[in-house]
C-alpha cells in the first residue's frame, strides 16, 4: 500500500511543475477597434476614398463614351443585315461587321484594363493602411495595457472603458498623412518563346 502511495506521490509530483506553469499566463486585459470606422473616418482614407471615387465615375464616363457610338453602329449594321431578307452581306457590309468588332473588343478590352487598375490601386491602398496599423495596434495596446486587442464587430458586448477606437485611429492620422493611390505597375508575364 505505501508503494502506491509513493507512485501516486511521485506522478502527482511530476504534473504539478506544469500546472504551475499553466498558471504564469496573464489574464487577458482586452481592447476592443472598430476596424470599420478607422479605415472609414482616417483623413489619408477619406482622401484615397475619394480618389478611386474619382477614378470609378471616369471609368463609367468612358464606358458610356465607347458604348453609344458602337451602339448606334450595331444598329445600323443590323438593320443592313436585316435589309438583305437572307442574302449575304457584300464585302462592304462584311468589312463594316469586322470594323465593328474590332471597335468592341478594344473598348472591352480598355474597359476591363482600368477596371483591374482601379482593383489594383483599391487593394494597394488597403495594404498601406494594413501595414501602419500593425504596428499602430502594438503601441495601443502597451499604452492602454492591453494584451490582446479586438475588432468590435466580432465581440457580443464591450464596455466604452475598453475601447481604443480613438487611440487607433489618432495614431493612424498621424503615422499616415496620405496615401498613394496608384498602385505600382505589374511585372509583365514573359510570355514562353517557340522554337
Amino acid at each position: 500500500m505505501n508503494r502506491l502511495l509513493l507512485s501516486a506521490a511521485a506522478a502527482a509530483s511530476l504534473t504539478l511543475p506544469q500546472a504551475a506553469a499553466a498558471q504564469n499566463v496573464p489574464a487577458a486585459v482586452i481592447a476592443v477597434v472598430d476596424l470599420d470606422k478607422v479605415t472609414t473616418d482616417c483623413n489619408a482614407c477619406k482622401t484615397a476614398r475619394a480618389t478611386l471615387q474619382g477614378q470609378v465615375t471616369a471609368l463609367q464616363s468612358r464606358e458610356k463614351a465607347l458604348s453609344a457610338p458602337l451602339e448606334a453602329e450595331g444598329k445600323s449594321i443590323q438593320a443592313a443585315i436585316n435589309a438583305l431578307n437572307g442574302k449575304d452581306p457584300d464585302a462592304a457590309l462584311q468589312a463594316r461587321v469586322k470594323a465593328f468588332q474590332a471597335k468592341r473588343e478594344q473598348g472591352a478590352e480598355e474597359i476591363s484594363k482600368q477596371q483591374q487598375q482601379i482593383q489594383r490601386n483599391s487593394a494597394y491602398v488597403s495594404q498601406q493602411i494594413q501595414a501602419k496599423l500593425s504596428p499602430i495596434y502594438q503601441q495601443v495596446m502597451q499604452r492602454r495595457g492591453a494584451n490582446l486587442l479586438m475588432e468590435v464587430g466580432a465581440t457580443l458586448a464591450t464596455s466604452r472603458a475598453v475601447d481604443v477606437t480613438n487611440d487607433v485611429l489618432t495614431a493612424l492620422n498621424t503615422a499616415m498623412p496620405s496615401v498613394s493611390t496608384t498602385a505600382p505597375a505589374q511585372a509583365q508575364q514573359q510570355q514562353p518563346q517557340g522554337r
